[in-house]
């Protein structure tokens, strides 16, 4: 198996770097090198084996979502030099995350169970079941925390907290609603429904600009649209897309991240079963044929391509 679990490169010019759960960045004056490797977390751990295109599959959807959207909203990507890598603008993030449901699901869901109603300083409806597709869609922001959980936080709140001007959050609110709308509209195309995501931004000489990952499997929720109604009518659970089925693994077999579990045994099987899931996901998210890079050194291939770029 060949997968990529660290990189630790010395490039010219190279003035900070910082590892992730997935990605390890590197700085540079003015720009970011990307590389996102095969590492898989859940429940906040990061799992001791990695999973062969997992990056792969991670950067190019991303990719693909960038150029996509970049007409709504300027993007920090300026090149992606190799299937794992993306190259672009150093912005000042924002620090909050801009989440935005069209569902009732996940977070949400969970809250509104315990009788909240006001969520994120947004009201809801009486009488939502579980996956019912809401109103309209929501944002429900939440603070980007160095360390530890990110935190639910209102509109009302950021703004008298001072966290984003009144004007540069009622732009990240445009944003957010016309982002969604896109990718809404793109992957019902595959037959998928977008239930959740989220949006980073960040501001370079006084311009705003969509950051980081979009529309991923593990900053998105998906469900497959065609039985969906049938589903919610008979209180069933819904088909999703997303990396929930390694958290079904990891339950079954004893491990939730808490004190004192143990991470079971990732066999050679159950890899590549999640690799073959990953790239499932490409497949599906995007419409389009998963073309595997050549991966017999990749540490070497990536160094290679992201000098010949720089």
């Amino acid at each position: 198996m060949n997968a990529i679990k660290e990189t630790n490169f010395k490039f010219a010019g190279q003035t900070d770097f910082y590892r992730g759960k997935v990605r390890d960045v590197y700085h540079f004056a003015d720009k970011l090198v990307v590389v996102a490797s095969d590492r898989i977390s859940a429940f906040d751990v990061v799992l001791p084996k990695a999973i062969p295109y997992k990056g792969q599959v991670l950067n190019q959807i991303a990719y693909k979502n960038l150029e996509a959207t970049k007409d709504i909203v300027p993007n920090w990507v300026s090149n992606s030099p190799d299937p794992n890598v993306t190259i672009g603008l150093k912005c000042e993030p924002f620090k909050v995350e801009m989440v935005i449901r069209g569902y009732l699901a996940g977070h949400a869901a969970r809250e509104y169970a315990l009788g909240k109603r006001i969520i994120c300083g947004v009201n809801l409806p009486e009488g939502l079941k579980e996956n019912d597709k809401l109103p309209s869609p929501i944002i429900t922001p939440t603070t980007k925390a160095d360390a530890g959980h990110d935190e639910d936080i209102s509109r009302e709140e950021i703004l008298k907290q001072g966290i984003v001007s009144e004007a540069d959050y009622i732009q990240l609110e445009k944003y957010t609603q016309a982002l969604f709308a896109k990718g809404t509209a793109m992957v019902a195309a595959q037959g998928l429904i977008l239930v959740d995501t989220k949006y980073e931004f960040g501001k370079l000489n006084g311009k705003i600009y969509l950051i980081d990952e979009i529309h991923t499997p593990d900053s998105s929720r998906y469900f497959y649209s065609e039985g969906y109604q049938e589903r919610q009518d008979k209180g069933e659970k819904q088909k999703q897309l997303s990396k929930e089925f390694v958290r079904q693994w990891l339950i079954e077999n004893g491990f939730q991240g808490k004190e004192g579990q143990t991470i079971p045994e990732m066999t050679e099987a159950i890899v590549n079963s999640i690799t073959d899931r990953y790239i499932e996901l490409y497949e599906k998210v995007t419409g389009e044929k998963f073309t595997k890079a050549e991966n017999t050194n990749i540490v070497e291939r990536i160094e290679k391509n992201v000098i010949a770029f720089l």
